[in-house]
């Protein structure tokens, strides 16, 4: 496919999830725009090979923007292969299960002048608020003091003034035994915990 040809809209759109999302792999991309079976989503994005990096993990293809993608879909942020990549696409895949929330953000500070947190994602689904921890490669003491963080503002009661309430902080693990510490340290604030199988 030549660069200077147009694209149409389903192949900008996909330019743009990858711009929000980071990393996407083919199965994400297959549901998020609707690829149909595996060798139409091969067909599709092989067509924007010129704007996109990909690269094979175990049985996945992983795929991101390199520098003429980013800059099709103006975005500044430069994507990297690295250890953090199976971190984000568990985070995508929280995404989907939640319906792709409009208002999703990504990496977002909340808190206030005393302590503050950096949650994985920040969105609403039916009117009501979350953020999002996804829990694969931390230790346990690292999720304790993340959790105290939280209980810090909600006794300070921080989003009462903009939400009227605490957002629910809701962990994605990867275990059983996880599921449970998770709940434990939790106690303190609203929360939830669900398993990568959960949500598969």
């Amino acid at each position: 496919m030549k660069t200077n040809k147009p694209l149409n809209k389903r192949q900008e759109q996909i330019l743009l999830s990858l711009a929000k999302l980071d990393f996407l792999n083919r199965e994400q991309l297959q549901k998020l725009h609707r690829l149909g079976k595996v060798r139409n989503a091969n067909k599709v994005l092989a067509e924007l090979y010129p704007y996109l990096c990909k690269y094979r993990e175990e049985y996945s293809t992983i795929y991101y923007l390199n520098r003429l993608g980013r800059d099709v879909v103006n975005c500044d942020k430069v994507r990297k292969k690295g250890n953090k990549v199976n971190h984000v696409l568990a985070r995508n895949d929280f995404y989907l299960f939640a319906g792709c929330p409009s208002n999703w953000e990504n990496e977002m500070i909340i808190g206030d002048s005393v302590g503050y947190c950096v949650c994985d994602s920040l969105f609403s689904s039916k009117g009501k608020h979350y953020a999002l921890e996804v829990d694969l490669q931390q230790s346990l003491s690292e999720n304790k003091l993340k959790a105290q963080k939280y209980q810090g503002l909600f006794e300070r009661k921080v989003f009462e003034k903009q939400y009227g309430y605490f957002p629910t902080v809701i962990w994605l693990t990867h275990s059983e035994l996880r599921r449970r510490q998770l709940k434990e340290i939790s106690k303190g604030f609203p929360s939830l915990v669900y398993t990568l199988s959960d949500i598969k």
